[in-house]
């Protein structure tokens, strides 16, 4: 009961966000759809014709359909970077499988005898598709049609990592703020989205029999209308049309925050209009986007750079020769500008629950070594992958835990306290260390690098805006530690706008009026 009370009051304080996050999932899901029945009908018909390419062809779309959708997410970004498109792509790959077999099939199945009538009637091949075959085939395909809608519906959830918008944005914020009822303010309207569609096409596929093309002709002009009235409607109202940086972000509050302050910084201080992306995925996903220059800048850290995009295993301990060896070896290999950092670090850590410290008495990270059978530890897949993180943590502590499971940064603090592991990674700003009374260990034999912040660039956008750089570089040594996490706290459990806590840091500060 509480859990309802608590979404209905989100609903009421977020309802602005929900309908806009519906109707892009809405638009994403009937484009993808549109495409998927341009191309698989036609393709469908061809294939009855040509029977020799069908399982071909066929086993293509198969083999498309069972590609996991998050290597697809990403490996589009390095083709056609973030937003829309690569979401529409995707969703139009796992759509056509069911429509093009279910078309080839219908028609295929077809009695011959009624083929060989139509032909004794004098009918040649178009008049035999559009007179008999495709009237008999119709409701299959209708049902293929149906099946690809479902799928699209629910897959869409996830082209919010690459920015695309949609359900998925508030399913994923609630995943990273551990909160339930943001989890499900966006997977409610999802799944009753799903049922809706499923409803209206299973309406169109029973009365369908006998029909031609009609039932497709009905659901695509629908779609249109749905997809096209709106963003003429929403064009008349201005828009972003003015925007020229776009600033990118990882997973969770501290890079929005942290984005808005660029934002905030670069309008106050010229003329150009700045977006701001956040939620985009891991390191992995944020960085391809800024190689393909589909962001202008992004929130990175001189750890991450030069343990996980250079791959340096002889990384410096010291902070400023750290931040140095990451901006000249990014630079070098990439052509990205690294600006000055900021005060705090957002180093990685080991966290325990207070219960399990206060019990062993661990303070350090060698002080698992006796404990490491009896453990389970929850890592990101990032950190089990690193050399600064679980591999470095075997080689240079000789930890290794009876199991480890990979999972995503925002589960890893439910998995602790809820028990199901007993050790996590952990972000030292992450305002889950205190909202669940974390214990982090120190870090004994310095395997973690320094982890300082600062905007990484792309160098076009500096030589075309070389003002960026003393207008971000203001941040440089600012920021604590503490008032980052306090900052983060506002967002992840106070649900505070980002935007509202970057401008009140800035103004408190001086930055802006």
């Amino acid at each position: 009961m509480n859990t309802l009370t608590n979404l209905y009051d989100l609903f009421l304080a977020r309802q602005d966000l929900l309908w806009i996050a519906l109707w892009e999932h809405i638009q994403l899901s009937l484009i993808s759809l549109l495409i998927a029945v341009f191309i698989a009908v036609p393709l469908g018909v061809l294939l009855s014709r040509k029977q020799k390419m069908a399982e071909f062809i066929i086993g293509i779309t198969a083999v498309l359909q069972t590609i996991p959708s998050l290597a697809l997410l990403g490996f589009m970004i390095l083709f056609v970077g973030i937003g829309t498109t690569p979401a529409i792509i995707a969703l139009t790959a796992y759509a056509l499988l069911p429509i093009l077999r279910n078309t080839y099939t219908g028609i295929s199945e077809v009695d011959p005898a009624i083929r060989e009538a139509a032909r004794g009637m004098g009918m040649n091949s178009y008049r035999r598709l559009m007179r008999v075959e495709m009237p008999i085939a119709m409701p299959t395909v209708m049902a293929g049609i149906r099946t690809s809608m479902v799928l699209i519906v629910g897959t869409a959830t996830l082209a919010a990592l690459i920015g695309a918008g949609g359900l998925g944005d508030l399913i994923m914020t609630g995943i990273q703020r551990a909160n339930n009822e943001y989890i499900l303010l966006g997977a409610i309207p999802a799944a009753l989205l799903a049922l809706f569609f499923d409803f209206v096409l299973r309406i169109t596929e029973s009365r369908s029999k006998g029909s031609s093309f009609m039932p497709i002709v009905t659901v695509v002009s629908l779609a249109l209308l749905i997809v096209v009235i709106p963003p003429i409607v929403s064009s008349q109202g201005g828009g972003d049309a003015g925007t020229i940086l776009t600033v990118g972000g990882k997973e969770g509050a501290e890079p929005i925050i942290i984005g808005n302050m660029y934002k905030l910084l670069i309008e106050d201080q010229t003329d150009m209009t700045v977006d701001v992306q956040g939620n985009l995925g891991g390191t992995d996903f944020v960085y391809n986007a800024l190689r393909v220059g589909d962001i202008d800048m992004y929130l990175e850290f001189s750890g991450t750079v030069v343990g996980d995009l250079l791959n340096i295993e002889d990384f410096s301990y010291d902070e400023r020769e750290a931040y140095e060896q990451a901006r000249d070896g990014i630079y070098e290999a990439e052509q990205l500008v690294f600006l000055e950092p900021m005060d705090y670090h957002n180093t990685y850590a080991i966290a325990v629950t207070n219960e399990f410290a206060e019990e062993s008495g661990v303070e350090t990270i060698s002080d698992l070594a006796p404990y490491q059978d009896e453990l389970s530890a929850g890592f990101t897949f990032e950190f089990v992958d690193r050399h600064d993180g679980y591999p470095g943590l075997q080689e240079k502590y000789g930890i290794s835990f009876s199991s480890v499971q990979s999972m995503e940064a925002a589960l890893r603090s439910r998995a602790l306290v809820s028990g199901d592991v007993d050790v996590i990674d952990a972000y030292s700003t992450d305002a889950y260390l205190v909202e669940y009374d974390l214990v982090v260990l120190e870090d004994d034999e310095q395997l973690f690098p320094p982890y300082q912040g600062a905007p990484l660039l792309r160098e076009e956008t500096l030589e075309e805006h070389p003002e960026l750089k003393e207008i971000l570089n203001q941040l440089a040594g600012m920021i604590t530690e503490e008032e980052i996490q306090q900052m983060n706290y506002r967002v992840d459990y106070d649900d505070e706008n980002p935007e509202d806590v970057a401008r009140e840091f800035l103004q408190e500060k001086g930055f802006i009026q």
